[in-house]
């Protein structure tokens, strides 16, 4: 059986795994986010441990960004115009491939996870699907044919301009570019501008859920009417609240409002809207499922 490396590239860990699968994962290690050279330094060091073991095939990489996903550009494979110090304009995939000499695959942190949970996860199966991630930040990934969707750039769905009830909600929002996005509204750093606290403190029958439910559900009735997916997979920090995925869906048939005539929506959105199978492991996960699909492509599996 191949053998792959994946790396969850976040802002503030890295993570890298040697496996085929979630049912087949060889090595983990977790590690903090530092400097380019030091950090995918780390990197390359610990599959080039793992490959004395046994040989490893390809290495993908879901990073943070935003990111050049464009193959025809100079700058393919390379962290872009991040506010994360020091890491714009990283090679993340040059350096690598020169550390490792193996093929290297690359896309978005949130992609990649949308990946995981399509091949192995709660999407299984079904297509096209979308994931999205609400935490620290909010993004969102699409599969449409089997395959991450990229176009002009790629996804950036916790930019959404919302339709923002000032009455409901006056928070301005926290989002540097565009103040009252999704990202700007929702995300955690946003809920704890709003209220004080970090969203994991809030108790139950705070307005505040309420009013994160609305923010979610018109986002996710955006997705829906834009792309049609066959099921949407929410994760990150902020969906782990008790009683935030009721909220979300009973808000996403109201704002439809019957629209949309598919009984996934209309009588089982518990199975349409739902939460990671694969948990904290999509990003890394779909990381190896990038560097399967890459090695098939160029006839290696």
């Amino acid at each position: 059986m191949n053998l792959y490396g994946g790396i969850e590239a976040g802002g503030t860990k890295f993570v890298c795994m040697v496996g085929s699968g979630p049912d087949d994962i060889r090595a983990q290690v977790r590690f903090p986010t530092t400097s380019p050279a030091e950090t995918i330094g780390r990197a390359a060091a610990f599959f080039e441990e793992q490959a004395h073991r046994a040989p490893i095939g390809a290495i993908g990489v879901g990073s943070f960004g935003p990111v050049d996903l464009d193959l025809a550009s100079p700058t393919f494979g390379f962290i872009t115009t991040t506010p994360k110090p020091g890491w714009a304009n990283t090679d993340i995939v040059g350096m690598l491939h020169a550390e490792l000499n193996l093929p290297v695959a690359f896309d978005t942190d949130v992609n990649a996870a949308a990946l995981a949970e399509h091949r192995w996860g709660a999407a299984q199966a079904l297509d096209p699907i979308i994931y999205l991630t609400i935490g620290t930040g909010i993004g969102g990934g699409v599969i449409v044919r089997g395959k991450p969707l990229h176009g002009l750039v790629h996804p950036e769905m916790g930019h959404m301009l919302m339709s923002h009830d000032r009455e409901l909600d006056p928070f301005p929002g926290v989002c540097p570019f565009h103040g009252d996005c999704f990202e700007g509204l929702a995300s955690g750093p946003s809920m704890k501008e709003r209220w004080g606290q970090p969203a994991e403190t809030l108790p139950d029958d705070h307005p505040a859920w309420e009013i994160e439910a609305h923010h979610i559900a018109l986002a996710v009735a955006n997705l829906i009417v834009c792309y049609s997916p066959r099921r949407i997979v929410v994760g990150g920090g902020v969906m782990e609240h008790t009683g935030l995925f009721p909220l979300v869906r009973c808000k996403v048939q109201q704002l439809l409002n019957g629209y949309i005539q598919a009984t996934q929506i209309t009588e089982r959105i518990e199975e349409y809207i739902v939460p990671p199978m694969l948990g904290n492991q999509a990003g890394v996960l779909g990381a190896i499922a990038l560097a399967i699909e890459h090695l098939h492509v160029l006839g290696g599996a």
